[in-house]
């Protein structure tokens, strides 16, 4: 392996100096530029005319998720939450295009059951069905102890991160076919809970649960729908910028010194959602730069 394949050198590790930024923060003000296979992922067409739901599609993972799908020959529905994503979310939207596919953007609060089912009513009005279901998008800000958590903002967590994931999947399975996969992105946290990330690492805990809880119902009941989750560790995200403390050093208490970068999450989403894994349901990925999930 030469020194550019060694994955501790692949991309920027701490100390990052990186500019502070609201809630849900954007690409355009990171400090390195996080990397979403813009100029590196290769398509296959391997899930060519594919009809994929991601939400959070507009930055982070779910940007690279979009990427590596529109490569693969698959039509792309971009949920993403608010006014100030606008930019980000046009800028996924033009890589799908980019790619010969068709991008939907559907803006909106995914705390709203009304919400969540208005993003699957947008997916099949464009599409005619679902294949993939990418559930990605996630809130959380980092407090120092349980007393700093309001109550709101614990339940906004659980909201955006579980409940939608609860009122997605309930709207879209009836639209999806047998061999349809959903895909569920949880977290390290669900494994190794972050002390400044209470109600967050408590979602990821559930997820994991309701993950292999519905792949389980929906074999049973003979859908044919596959259920599995993706685990990243530290990936450098708009959101970390915009709500977590020492940024700095994001990213350093990982094997290899440093976050992931999108890129190198999106193949776990693509791998979990095809053929190749008709045989997993019920599983999840750690892509967790070598934090242990056991």
């Amino acid at each position: 392996m030469n020194e550019q394949q060694y994955p501790k050198d692949l991309f920027p590790a701490p100390p990052f100096d990186t500019p502070k930024q609201q809630h849900p923060g954007t690409e355009a003000l990171m400090n390195p530029k996080a990397d979403h296979g813009e100029d590196s992922y290769v398509g296959y067409r391997r899930f060519e005319d594919k009809k994929v739901i991601i939400t959070g599609g507009d930055s982070g993972i779910g940007r690279a998720v979009a990427i590596a799908f529109a490569r693969e020959g698959a039509d792309v529905l971009i949920s993403y939450l608010s006014d100030e994503e606008d930019e980000d979310a046009e800028t996924t939207a033009n890589y799908v295009r980019e790619a010969g596919r068709k991008a939907v953007l559907v803006k909106g609060d995914l705390t709203s059951e009304d919400h969540c089912k208005a993003v699957v009513n947008k997916a099949v009005e464009a599409f005619g069905k679902i294949d993939v279901l990418i559930n990605n998008a996630a809130f959380h800000i980092s407090r120092k102890t349980i007393e700093d958590i309001p109550t709101e903002e614990w339940d906004y967590t659980f909201d955006t991160n579980v409940r939608a994931i609860f009122h997605l999947c309930k709207a879209a399975i009836p639209h999806m076919p047998k061999g349809s996969s959903i895909v569920n992105t949880t977290s390290v946290t669900g494994f190794e809970p972050s002390d400044d990330l209470l109600p967050y690492s408590a979602t990821k805990g559930a997820i994991i649960n309701f993950t292999s809880n519905l792949s389980q119902i929906l074999l049973k009941q003979g859908k044919g729908i596959r259920v599995n989750a993706v685990a990243p560790g530290p990936v450098w995200t708009p959101l970390i910028p915009a709500t977590k403390f020492n940024v700095e050093n994001f990213g350093k208490n990982t094997a290899m010194e440093r976050p992931g970068q999108p890129v190198e999450i999106a193949p776990a989403f693509l791998f979990l959602a095809s053929a190749e894994a008709s045989y997993i349901s019920g599983a999840v990925l750690p892509v967790t730069g070598g934090r242990i999930t056991i």
